[in-house]
This record gives structure tokens, C-alpha cells and sequence, in this order.
């Protein structure tokens, strides 16, 4: 992801975050301040993690080593929250992983499951005209 980009996902949740629930209107300097300061967090918290990994010789980064991270740059008030957060993923992921193993148990190939949904779709046209 390209830091543009990767601005641009910051600016899209900062816009979510603060659309109208708040109350409090923000300039768009201000906005601008505290994308670029969601940036420079991120960007600090995910360097920390990478050195952690790094040092366990690991190639990827994993939720401990972001909570180590949080840790030592001091900011053990985030852990409950990152956890909180990264359990919320896995059980998204888990439901993710049952529609799939649906779609490989049926026996049915990507073909053969979209023309039975189309029968179905004229069937259920035909039964309400």
C-alpha cells in the first residue's frame, strides 16, 4: 500500500469516525492534522513491531508483536482495546472461512451454483407473477 494510499484509508475512517456523531464540526486543517497524526502513530507502532518481529526472526508481524510494541513505546492503555479488537477480526474471519468451506462442500462448480441460482430466481419470478 502506497502512503497516498494508505492516507487515504486513514481519512476515510477519521471521516467515519467523526461524520456528524460527535456534534463538533472540524476545519479541514484540523482534519488534515489529525490524519497525518493517525499516520505518523501507525507508522510508529507498526516500525516497532516490525523491529520486534525481527528480532524473534519472524517474517510476519502478529498481534503480539503489535502488543509488545504498544508496550514499550508506552501505550499499555491500547492493549485491552487492540485485543478487543483483533478477537472481533478472528470471529469475522472464522464466519468468512465457513462460507467458503460451504461453497467447496457443495461439490458444485462456480458454473454449475450460479445457474442453479438463476433456476431458483425464475422460479420464485414465476410463483409471484
Amino acid at each position: 500500500m502506497s502512503d497516498h494510499e494508505f492516507g487515504a484509508t486513514v481519512q476515510k475512517i477519521v471521516g467515519e469516525i467523526l461524520s456528524g456523531s460527535s456534534g463538533i464540526a472540524f476545519s479541514k486543517e484540523a482534519r488534515d492534522v489529525l490524519i497525518e497524526c493517525c499516520v505518523e502513530f501507525i507508522t510508529l507502532i507498526s516500525s516497532e513491531a516490525n523491529e520486534i518481529s525481527e528480532k524473534e526472526t519472524k517474517k510476519t508481524i502478529a498481534c503480539d508483536h503489535i502488543i509488545k510494541a504498544l508496550d514499550q513505546l508506552g501505550f499499555p492503555d491500547y492493549v485491552p482495546v487492540v485485543l478487543e479488537a483483533a478477537a472481533e477480526h478472528k470471529e469475522v474471519q472464522k464466519g468468512r472461512e465457513k462460507k467458503a468451506n460451504k461453497l467447496e462442500q457443495s461439490g458444485m462448480t462456480l458454473e454449475e451454483l450460479e445457474r442453479l441460482q438463476q433456476e431458483q430466481f425464475a422460479a420464485a419470478a414465476a410463483r409471484h407473477n
